[in-house]
């Protein structure tokens, strides 16, 4: 699953110079903002933006925004001032209950806030005494990838791993790293397993395609159809809505309390009575139409589709796709694992409890390998295959560089061709997936990197940068 916190920049920052000393003005700002933001006093926050900021962020803006981040990571503990960064922007290392991250601040010559930030912290810390122990081997890896995997992986923990599938004209190789005494080695664990988080997605849409398919549902039918239960406010929602993260929901329902859950297995006890209530009780949607990322939507289609096949989203996905791509060490139900499961572990290296999804499973529950995921992948590149033709069709134009099918997110600007592409986060693991369907070219990364972890987006760029040699090869 994508991170669970939602990074948020506002900037309209002068262009003034400072020393690498904290201004008393800013210090003053920026006690006020954590005295506030504690007691929930989010309109003084806005109070204190100036006045082109305001226009730019609105309070109707500013204020969901930090009510999220205050139920995901809690309250402000302790800020640390660490320097200027372009010259004006004053950046805060910021323990907040549950998380590390930056809080980076501008003020204008009226001491008002014209700048605001919250994004992931990185320790300034060298990783030049890691050691680059990686075999390279012939037909598996050049020395080109082994530099691209050793630089974007030296900043990780030790217990770290990595495992990578490389798919070059539809025939796939492996190759797998392992961090230990700061010393990078390869490993073998193509066959390991890792939670994929948000790559369940896919599979989520995937299972929609095939219902479609076989005519039990239409992508434009609304859900509400196949519940028994009222909606609030008769709300209407389709199907492709919540494939595609238009339907407005937002991204996890009001009445799963990240302050009061075990952060370390957020969703366990998030089930079936708990959703039916958030849809009768508490549903609202927030800019219908527009694209705006679900875990919440879903893990409610995955809930639905299950209603409907009068089964579990488990025994679906068994049937329908694992059983169909030989995918034999995939499974939503961490109960029946079979084989290694790579531990999760957090910021520090240590192992840290892996997630149970319940009834939002849908949205990021599956765990799988590099090499089952790898089967499902190839198929992609089977013409005659409808389903997953079906997920890989348009359905919406996030941006100039971005559209999105069902599930697959479309990327237009990464190559002459469209790169299909989903990742993934939880607490102790961080996925990426890519594939073009035109050469048969696709990397999948799989790592116990925490989605929490500063550096996760690493996961992403090598993804990105292994596909590229690709290209080249």
């Amino acid at each position: 699953m994508k991170k669970i916190m939602s990074t948020i920049l506002f900037a309209l920052i002068t262009n003034v110079s400072f020393s690498q000393t904290e201004k008393p003005t800013y210090k003053v700002v920026t006690e006020a903002i954590v005295k506030n933001y504690n007691s929930n006093n989010f309109e003084v926050i806005f109070s204190m933006f100036s006045s082109d900021m305001k226009k730019a962020v609105p309070q109707d803006q500013i204020k969901p925004f930090l009510n999220d981040l205050k139920k995901q990571v809690g309250n402000i503990s302790k800020t640390e001032f660490v320097n200027y960064k372009n010259g004006s922007v004053a950046v805060y290392k910021t323990n907040f209950e549950r998380a590390l991250y930056a809080l980076n601040i501008s003020l204008d010559a009226n001491s008002d806030i014209n700048g605001f930030a919250v994004t992931p912290y990185v320790e300034e810390t060298s990783s030049e005494t890691v050691i680059n122990n990686l075999f390279i081997e012939a037909n598996v890896i050049t020395e080109n990838q082994s530099e691209l995997i050793f630089e974007n992986s030296k900043a990780f923990p030790n217990q770290t791993q990595v495992s990578i599938a490389f798919i070059k004209n539809g025939k796939v190789r492996y190759y797998g790293i392992k961090k230990t005494n700061d010393t990078i080695s390869t490993v073998e664990n193509y066959k390991s397993i890792f939670e994929i988080g948000s790559v369940s997605k896919v599979f989520t849409s995937t299972l929609l395609a095939n219902f479609v398919l076989d005519g039990k549902i239409k992508l434009n039918s609304h859900i509400n159809d196949y519940l028994e239960i009222p909606f609030y406010n008769d709300l209407k929602i389709t199907f492709k809505e919540l494939a595609n993260h238009t339907s407005g929901l937002p991204r996890l329902p009001s009445n799963l309390d990240l302050e009061k859950v075990d952060l370390e297995n957020p969703y366990k006890e998030y089930k079936e009575q708990e959703l039916q209530e958030y849809l009768k009780n508490n549903l609202e949607l927030f800019n219908t139409g527009e694209y705006q990322y679900s875990n919440l939507g879903v893990g409610l289609m995955g809930y639905i589709l299950s209603e409907i096949g009068n089964t579990t989203y488990e025994d679906l996905l068994q049937a329908k796709i694992f059983s169909e791509y030989e995918m034999q060490n995939s499974t939503a139900n961490i109960n029946k694992v079979k084989g290694d499961l790579v531990s999760g572990i957090n910021n520090e290296g240590k192992e840290i409890p892996n997630w149970e999804f319940s009834i939002l499973a849908g949205a990021g529950g599956i765990l799988s390998t590099p090499e089952d995921l790898s089967k499902f992948v190839v198929a992609q590149f089977d013409t005659s295959n409808k389903a997953l033709e079906l997920t890989r069709q348009r359905t919406f134009n996030i941006n100039d560089n971005m559209d999105i099918g069902l599930g697959w997110h479309l990327l237009k600007s990464q190559s002459e061709n469209i790169w299909y592409w989903h990742n993934g986060g939880t607490g102790g693991y961080s996925s990426s997936v890519v594939f073009d369907k035109k050469t048969k070219n696709g990397i999948i990364t799989l790592s116990n990197v925490s989605a929490f972890n500063p550096n996760m987006g690493n996961i992403d760029k090598l993804c990105f940068e292994l596909m590229k040699t690709l290209e080249k090869e």
